[in-house]
């Protein structure tokens, strides 16, 4: 057995440095190994594809269709006519008076109409969505009474006098819709309208606390819209809910009850309306809107157009497509398409 003698170490020699190399770990993933699906879209792929949305897209169409016009819906507009003929030339002058604003009007029936029947108002020209407008609330404020003096962003309708907060406080509820209606038939009879259910459930369970009151709503100099009962609390006044989910259109719609009785083709409704709302300032429309539903919500064509639209596009792309296949048909993958195997006219 040899011996081998190993050479001393010098002790002023640095010991070998360790070279860092930047290559990164080696993964199938970094180096796009995995297994992956390349579609070549063949002329039948793209033809089945363009019939499949054809046929999955036209039925639901009409079935939108179908069911959109199945809903009666009444709009009456009356903001012009609830004005007295005198006012008309100044209608700020006279919504802002302490005049009466009672205001009767008679509904036609077109339809039979099923309950529940819906009742909306709707405004035109209102800009719910204005930046300053939908930031002035205190959605901790309206959840929690320990947040009661948290008002930093209801700006300027944060409190009275500059001391005393108002719950719940800002624009958007200051200006909260109080125009009332109530229903009768010919017969004088009543038609009562339901206000429990008209908000989101989410809304009333999380957003809006059990334990929070109203306190110093509308005791301003300047009333912006209705006033709400102070031993009521928040979760269980659906109107005020209703109008805090502000709308993102100019134009829109609002729950403000539910009629439970059936109307027949036909029936008269005797309306009686509080013309309270200041519409007049800013050129704004008021519409009382009757309506039922269907398994797709309210009337709304829009949604079946567009299926049908969709649908009937897919359906001539497919036909154009196999007319193309059918009269110049064309080899897949051809080399000849390529542009080094033309010839220099171009063809």
């Amino acid at each position: 057995m040899s011996n081998v003698t190993t050479p001393p170490m010098n002790p002023n020699s640095s010991p070998p440095r360790k070279i860092n190399s930047h290559r990164p770990t080696y993964s199938r993933f970094t180096q796009q190994e995995l297994p992956a699906c390349k579609p070549i879209l063949t002329p039948t792929y793209v033809i089945s594809a363009f019939m499949i949305v054809t046929v999955v897209f036209v039925p639901i169409g009409l079935a939108s269709l179908f069911a959109s016009r199945h809903v009666v819906e009444i709009v009456n507009r009356y903001d012009d006519y609830c004005a007295p003929y005198g006012s008309r030339s100044d209608k700020v002058r006279f919504i802002q008076s302490d005049a009466d604003k009672t205001c009767n009007t008679t509904i036609t029936v077109p339809k039979h109409m099923k309950q529940p029947i819906y009742v909306y108002y709707q405004l035109d020209n209102f800009y719910q969505n204005h930046r300053r407008y939908v930031k002035s609330r205190s959605d901790q404020q309206l959840r929690n009474k320990n947040y009661e003096n948290d008002t930093s962003t209801c700006k300027p309708e944060d409190s009275v006098n500059g001391t005393v907060p108002i719950v719940p406080c800002g624009l958007v509820a200051w200006s909260m819709f109080n125009d009332t209606f109530s229903f009768s038939t010919n017969n004088n009879v009543k038609l009562p309208i339901t206000k429990k259910g008209i908000s989101w459930k989410s809304d009333r369970d999380h957003k809006y606390g059990k334990d929070v009151f109203p306190k110093n709503f509308q005791n301003g100099s300047l009333i912006g819209g209705a006033h709400l009962n102070e031993s009521i609390p928040l979760s269980a006044q659906e109107d005020l809910i209703v109008w805090m989910r502000t709308a993102a259109l100019p134009t829109f719609r609002k729950l403000y009850g539910k009629i439970e009785v059936d109307l027949k083709a036909g029936d008269t409704i005797n309306v009686i309306m509080q013309n309270n709302y200041n519409t007049y300032s800013f050129n704004g429309k008021k519409k009382l809107v009757l309506s039922t539903a269907s398994w797709l919500g309210g009337k709304n064509n829009f949604i079946g157009v567009a299926y049908l639209v969709i649908g009937g596009l897919c359906f001539v792309l497919a036909m154009t497509f196999t007319a193309i296949y059918l009269v110049k048909p064309r080899r897949l993958g051809d080399p000849t398409y390529l542009t080094w195997n033309r010839s220099p006219a171009g063809h």
